[in-house]
């Protein structure tokens, strides 16, 4: 959530860094916040008014009183004013709730370095990494590879319908691999510290991370034991959203940041507005696996550590010998929350092209705004006034894709896979796969 005060002192400000995002900007309704504001500042003077006539005649009151004079009249403006108070206070928390949900409803600004763009047309390559296989024979995908593997498609939609994978044997011992993988790199080498989260949260834990109110048609909605009075809840699309949410209403000590955790879990999205995209295999699925990385820093120090983060999400891709290219996305294609992002891109040799497989991004103080996650920035060993912590998160990889990657990079023509040095000791020490 954008500062509210922003808004208040440079409207027209805001207004040219959302159109950065999309132009002309769809996000906030300038006319109805401006009436809003006008509104609120009339209902907020008023009552400081009536507030000080109020004091003033109860003051009189209690002098009449002391002669012995009727107040009654006194009393009876007072009531009134009483009740003029009350009014504006009810309409004044209608206008309050009305500018929080439009707040709600307000992407996050890009920073300036970011490019601008409508779409991820307007992404920008920064580097790549290996050299993409050359095949003597156009190379099988994972749908093909997968079979013999233990990788069943009809099965997981026997189950559970489209966009669901059932693994079994050697397919699902290699998807536990490489989850493990990921978890003891970002553990041993990066500094996170592991965690195992819920993966039902309840509405303001999607309010915090920013997934509700925009994309709640995105999400798998929960409906315990039948009972449709429940409070909300919903299955994560993702567990950024637990692990950024651990430090919501708190306030944190300074020599406590950076805080670093990662998690592996299962995400939950309902892919809506991606229909016909990637039906085929394990690109797009409700039901995936992710190892997820969240750091809470110092503002200072949050540019930082997206560029670190991106660097550890790189580190896996490079353990297991996958060609990759990382690209800052345009103001257009950046997720609702973040000011900066980076977009990790696998070589998938079947499709002949770059698929994303990590997505990092610095949210600054936009998720903290919204979770009230603050630190105490001290100064000269004094306690120093709460400021909003600024998050960041990142994908460590996506595992499926990751899967994926694995099987159609490192294909031999006899219908085996190579298995990365880096990734034998989670697989007995195997060097291949089937063939």
């Amino acid at each position: 959530m954008i500062d509210i005060n922003l808004l208040r002192r440079d409207l027209d400000g805001v207004v040219a860094q959302l159109q950065r995002r999309k132009n002309p900007q769809p996000f906030l309704d300038v006319p109805r916040y401006s009436a809003l504001e006008a509104e609120r500042k009339q209902i907020q003077t008023a009552t400081e008014q009536l507030q000080a006539r109020r004091n003033a005649t109860s003051k009189t009151i209690g002098q009449m009183k002391g002669k012995g004079e009727d107040t009654s009249a006194l009393m009876a403006e007072v009531s009134g004013i009483a009740e003029q108070m009350k009014s504006g206070g009810d309409r004044l928390e209608q206008i309050q709730a009305e500018l929080q949900l439009m707040l709600m409803s307000i992407p996050n600004l890009p920073q300036a370095g970011v490019p601008d763009g409508a779409d991820e047309s307007g992404n920008v390559e920064v580097r790549r990494w290996g050299t993409p296989a050359t095949f003597a024979t156009p190379p099988k995908d994972h749908v093909d590879l997968g079979a013999a593997l233990g990788m069943e498609f009809d099965t997981g939609a026997l189950l559970s319908g489209s966009r669901f994978t059932f693994l079994r044997g050697p397919a699902a011992r290699l998807h536990r691999a490489l989850a493990q993988m990921m978890l003891d790199t970002h553990t041993q080498e990066h500094g996170y510290t592991e965690c195992y989260t819920p993966y039902i949260v309840n509405r303001e834990i999607l309010e915090g991370t920013g997934q509700l109110p925009k994309f709640k048609e995105d999400m798998f909605w929960v409906l315990r034991g039948g009972d449709a009075q429940q409070a909300e809840q919903y299955l994560i699309g993702t567990s950024e959203v637990t692990l950024t949410n651990t430090v919501r209403e708190r306030i944190l000590e300074a020599a406590a940041l950076p805080i670093k955790l990662t998690a592996h879990s299962p995400c939950f999205r309902s892919e809506a507005g991606s229909a016909g995209r990637d039906t085929r295999g394990m690109i797009r699925q409700h039901q995936f696996d992710k190892v997820e990385m969240v750091q809470v820093v110092q503002p200072e120090h949050s540019d930082a550590a997206l560029e670190a983060m991106v660097g550890h999400a790189e580190a896996i891709l490079q353990k297991l010998e996958l060609p990759y290219r990382v690209v800052a996305l345009s103001t257009g294609d950046m997720g609702f929350g973040a000011s900066k992002t980076y977009d990790l891109e696998v070589w998938i040799p079947a499709q002949n092209t770059y698929r994303e497989i990590s997505s990092c991004s610095n949210c600054d103080a936009f998720q903290a705004r919204r979770m009230q996650a603050r630190f105490r920035n001290a100064e000269a060993g004094k306690p120093g006034k709460p400021e909003f912590v600024h998050t960041l998160n990142g994908s460590g990889l996506a595992v499926g894709r990751a899967l994926v990657a694995v099987l159609e990079n490192h294909q031999q023509p006899d219908g085996s896979i190579h298995v990365p040095l880096a990734l034998r000791p989670y697989l007995g020490g195997q060097e291949t796969l089937g063939g």
